[in-house]
């Protein structure tokens, strides 16, 4: 495919997948028009007949992340669907598996080295780390509050004085989990960073709670 046939192309088969989601979603073309008008972007349903039908080559950035919030789909999936055709041209002439697609859009592509300090790359990937820190804090706090309220409902004794001998260990863990979630805070602050909110489980009150921890 040329590089000038590829934009149309493109563009016709994320109309495709436009017109799949909403009708996934149940909508009407004139109820996905209404539904984009509440969501502060109003698209008309000509608009959106002609993008489905092919009458429109080329798909307005805004509008597209718009119709993806109301059909209630990630956009990256639109863009590379997993569960069509095995492989996709990315970009002109480059024809590579949809999975391979997608990580190169959303920044997973696998690295031989560590991106350098302050790449985009790098800095994407900071963010997953802190992402993954939160989920292993949220479920080490989780699982410590359930071994309290399993040894709390206990009637024998024997049983009770046991499982709290665990739930030290497992507040103890979850303690440190914590401290090492905000310690990295700390750090993506230092680099001018702005860590997302917490969770309210974790201190979600902002960084003069999260001292607290």
């Amino acid at each position: 495919m040329t590089s000038s046939d590829w934009s149309p192309a493109f563009t016709a088969r994320v109309a495709g997948q436009l017109r799949r989601a909403r009708k996934a979603a149940g909508l009407t073309v004139a109820a996905a028009s209404e539904a984009c008008a509440s969501a502060s972007l109003p698209i008309p349903a000509t608009t959106i007949t002609n993008l489905e039908t092919g009458r429109r080559t080329s798909v307005d950035l805004g509008e597209f992340l718009v119709l993806s919030q109301v059909y209630r789909v990630p956009p990256v999936t639109l863009l590379f669907p997993l569960d069509a055709e095995p492989t996709v041209e990315a970009l002109p002439g480059q024809n590579i598996p949809a999975w391979d697609a997608l990580a190169w859009f959303t920044g997973e592509t696998r690295l031989d080295h560590p991106a350098p300090e302050g790449s985009p790359r790098e800095v994407l990937d900071l963010f997953r780390a802190h992402s993954d820190a939160v989920t292993t804090a949220l479920t080490s706090a989780r699982m410590a509050r359930e071994r309290r309220r399993k040894a709390t409902l206990a009637t024998d004794a024997g049983r009770r004085a046991a499982l709290l001998d665990t739930v030290a260990a497992h507040e103890e863990l979850a303690g440190e989990d914590q401290r090492e979630l905000h310690a990295f805070r700390d750090r993506m602050r230092e680099r001018g960073l702005t860590p997302p909110p917490l969770p309210d489980e974790l201190g979600g009150g902002g960084p003069s709670a999260e001292g607290q921890v």
